[in-house]
């Protein structure tokens, strides 16, 4: 059993918990992630580890309640326990040797690239970060991605907070404004990451994208993750989640992400109504 030692709600969608796992905490690198079970009955789910701290043994994880799953790990609060945390698991984020460096995080993606820009900051990259959101309700992370950033870009899609527009905005504008970047690091929704992907193709800036696809297992073995690179087959759980953003099959892996959405819609809704005392849908 995880202790959960604190829980923070960062919009109403959002939460944050730092958990007890000492070991985990001890290894995980930025770009490696952890699967939970909440209980016994629960499916098995892959959260990125946003931030460790070592001498404490302290893992952070940052969700959106979407799906059954999320809410039922969402309903737990300082003091409670979560019954499996495995990790850390995937490949590391390659990121020494870069001298400059743009990352970019879309919504809930900005948990995911915080640990990217941490790390480039704190040895010596010079880092500009791109973090977009749909309104201002939904902000999360902002102080933090501050501190690990040269220049951090502020975007909302209704433009009430920072500047209007898609992340892909500001950086069409870095880079048609002579910005160089040795790579860009887009960390968010498939379609946004697709666009950043598509911006930077033309001028061969190396581009990579983490891959939060559908797991299981999380070791290889189930196949659930795949994902198609530069016309192979790969696994996002052992091969990844990092990809070359410009070798991506991004139309596929769109389709194969909403699956399962019907389903995680119908679950979601029978526990809703098991807390408030309904009757169930047949």
């Amino acid at each position: 059993m995880y202790k959960i030692v604190e829980k923070r709600v960062l919009n109403k969608e959002v939460k944050l918990m730092r958990v007890e796992a000492p070991l985990i905490a001890a290894k995980a690198k930025p770009g490696q992630f952890i699967i939970l079970r909440v209980d016994d009955k629960a499916e098995r789910i892959p959260l990125t580890v946003a931030d460790t701290d070592r001498e404490r043994g302290l893992v952070t994880i940052i969700f959106q309640e979407v799906g059954l799953s999320t809410i039922k790990l969402g309903e737990l609060n300082e003091g409670d326990s979560i019954l499996d945390f495995a990790g850390p698991l995937g490949k590391a984020s390659e990121l020494d040797g870069f001298k400059k460096v743009c990352v970019i995080g879309g919504g809930l993606g900005c948990a995911i690239a915080w640990p990217q820009a941490k790390y480039l900051f704190e040895n010596g990259a010079n880092v500009d970060v791109i973090a977009g959101f749909r309104t201002r309700d939904l902000v999360i992370i902002e102080d933090e991605m501050r501190r690990c950033s040269n220049r951090l870009f502020m975007m909302t899609d209704d433009g009430t907070y920072g500047e209007k527009g898609f992340v892909t905005n500001k950086l069409n504008e870095l880079l048609s404004g002579g910005e160089k970047y040795d790579a860009i690091i887009a960390i968010g929704p498939l379609v946004m990451m697709k666009a950043v992907a598509d911006a930077t193709r033309p001028y061969g800036i190396k581009t990579i994208v983490s891959m939060n696809t559908i797991m299981v297992d999380g070791t290889g073995m189930c196949g659930g993750c795949r994902v198609t690179v530069g016309g192979e087959s790969k696994f996002a759980c052992v091969d990844g989640p990092d990809f070359d953003g410009h070798l991506v099959d991004f139309d596929e892996a769109i389709r194969r992400s909403v699956m399962y959405r019907d389903s995680e819609k119908k679950d979601v809704e029978n526990h809703n109504c098991r807390l408030g005392g309904g009757i169930l849908n047949a």
